[in-house]
Parts: C-alpha cells; structure tokens; sequence
C-alpha cells in the first residue's frame, strides 16, 4: 500500500510541475486587501507546500486526538 501512496505522490507533483512549467506568466493575486504579484509557478508550489504543511498538521493533530481518548 506504500507504493500506491508514493507513486500517487509522485504522479501529482510530476503534474505540478508539468503545470508550473507551461504556465510562467505573472498574475496578480488579492487577499483581504494585499496584493502579490508573481509567477504562476511560484504562486502553485506555495499553493502546494502549505496545503501539504496544513494537511500534515492537521493529520498528526486528528492522530494524536484518537490515541489520547483510547488511552482513558
């Protein structure tokens, strides 16, 4: 089964970077009133890493919730 999950991984960062590499125009981006104004490519690989940071924490924080209430 680790296989699977790695070769998932694998396939979607290869598509990630298929996709930044194809698309190296400049964009504007807006969030509650601040502006950034940089390339697709960046833009995506942030995009990437703070949803993988994100789901990380929250999978360790879900983990450690269920361990903590099967040990009372």
């Amino acid at each position: 089964m680790r296989w699977i999950y790695l070769t998932v991984i694998i396939l979607f960062a290869v598509i990630i970077l298929i996709f930044a590499l194809q698309n190296l125009q400049t964009v504007t981006v807006s969030f509650l009133g601040l502006s950034v104004r940089a390339p697709i490519t960046i833009l995506t690989i942030v995009a990437y890493v703070l949803g993988a940071v994100t789901g990380g924490s929250l999978y360790a924080l879900l983990r450690k919730s269920i361990q903590a209430s099967r040990a009372s």
